[in-house]
């Protein structure tokens, strides 16, 4: 067979964009002839070589239409497209974190802090509010403005000290109750107006001291309407009537420590007071009456608070040793007072405490210095003239005055920013 010699290649069609290969059809048989071989013949049996199983397996599956009567129900669903840069993958709202890790973060601050987290929005200014934040607060021996209390005590205080300070008008918004149950108003300058005021919204009074204020009938009355008063002071107190007195002692009736020493009394608060004691009664002050206390007022004492464990009766001058039969029915006395009562000798001293069982007593003013060097021999087991000032009913026992416990609770929150909490509630975002 004539072979036919190669076609060049046109420059043009070289260089062009588009190359178009193709072969003539017809000229297959010419070219397998003389290459000496002829074409397959195709076997019906075998067209290729996957087997129909694994075509029908890898052939997808044809789309089944939906009907058209659910095309008005047809949603169509996306998922968000997130941004990656990196202010949004690294920011997140405020507005997004749960008010219980808010709170639990300001649990931790103190009251500058607090304040000034209040001022950055509502919300905070709202949770800065939070009764879990204010159980305690101390404005020990700082100035207090008008309206500052009336502020303060809603916002759920239940500890509060604030001993030796000046307090002006709560001025409260409404009549409502407060939470106030542990308070320490000792030697405050207050009136009578202000300090009715406050009482007037308590009801769930437990420890109290008023040392050193100028009290009223209507506060009297406001402290009776608290059934669980646990302890009172009212050490060095005046305005109050014997009548409001007894009254108070017929309605608290959990009474555990009472403090009522050096009070400008006459006979008959006297005389109110020891014939209404509650038998609750474990610790009681009444020094400072000194021809008001005699022998059958402390059989009647005695009688009427079977169990006492501290009980301080100095400055009782009309006090004899015939006394002692009647304190030594006291099983549980441990701690005595009676400096100053100045008709027991120490020989009859002595014979009473070989017999009791005490383990603390105050005889100051009563014994010389050689009488005292006899007693710690003769009666080791009692500590004599250990403790200068009375424990009784007091918040901060002891000479650590400074301290901010009160009755064992320690207050968090204390006075540093007094005004800047009045800017602070007034300006709210």
């Amino acid at each position: 067979m004539e072979r036919r010699p190669l076609q060049p290649i046109p420059t043009s069609s070289r260089s062009g964009p588009n190359i178009n290969w193709s072969w003539a059809s017809r000229r297959n048989t010419d070219l397998m002839s003389g290459m000496g071989v002829s074409p397959m013949e195709k076997d019906p049996q075998d067209i290729e070589n996957t087997p129909q199983e694994q075509v029908k397996k890898l052939t997808p599956p044809a789309k089944r239409e939906a009907p058209k009567e659910k095309d008005d129900k047809f949603v169509l669903a996306r998922r968000p497209r997130f941004s990656m840069n990196k202010k949004s993958a690294t920011s997140m709202s405020w507005h997004l974190i749960p008010d219980e890790l808010l709170l639990n973060a300001f649990s931790y601050l103190h009251l500058t802090d607090l304040l000034r987290v209040s001022r950055v929005c509502k919300k905070w200014y709202r949770l800065s509010l939070d009764e879990s934040l204010w159980y305690s607060l101390d404005m020990c021996g700082s100035h207090v403005a008008d309206g500052v209390l009336g502020k303060l005590l809603p916002c759920g205080v239940v500890v509060f000290r604030c001993p030796r300070t000046s307090i002006g008008e709560p001025m409260f918004k409404d009549v409502r109750s407060i939470r106030l149950q542990h308070v320490d108003l000792s030697n405050c300058s207050l009136s009578t107006d202000s300090l009715q005021s406050i009482l007037s919204r308590c009801y769930k009074l437990q420890n109290l001291t008023l040392e050193g204020v100028k009290i009223s009938d209507d506060v009297m009355r406001s402290l009776a309407q608290n059934p669980d008063l646990f302890r009172l002071n009212l050490s060095g107190c005046s305005g109050f009537s014997p009548y409001t007195l007894a009254t108070l002692l017929k309605n608290c009736t959990k009474l555990k420590g009472f403090n009522l020493s050096w009070c400008y009394f006459t006979a008959d608060h006297v005389q109110a007071t020891i014939q209404n004691l509650p038998s609750s009664l474990t610790e009681l002050n009444l020094c400072g009456y000194r021809q008001h206390v005699a022998l059958q007022d402390v059989e009647t004492i005695v009688t009427r608070c079977p169990n006492l464990i501290i009980l301080d009766l100095s400055d009782s001058i009309l006090l004899t040793a015939d006394c002692f039969t009647a304190l030594k029915r006291l099983h549980h006395l441990q701690d005595l007072g009676l400096s100053r009562c100045y008709q027991l000798t120490t020989a009859e001293i002595l014979d009473f405490g070989k017999t009791s069982n005490l383990k603390a007593l105050m005889v100051f003013g009563l014994v010389t210095d050689d009488a005292f060097q006899l007693l710690t021999e003769a009666l080791p087991h009692i500590m004599i003239n250990s403790t200068t000032f009375t424990t009784v009913a007091r918040p901060t026992p002891g000479p650590n005055k400074s301290s901010r416990d009160i009755w064992g609770i320690k207050c968090k929150l204390t006075r540093q920013c007094t005004e800047a909490l009045c800017t602070a509630h007034d300006s709210q975002p």
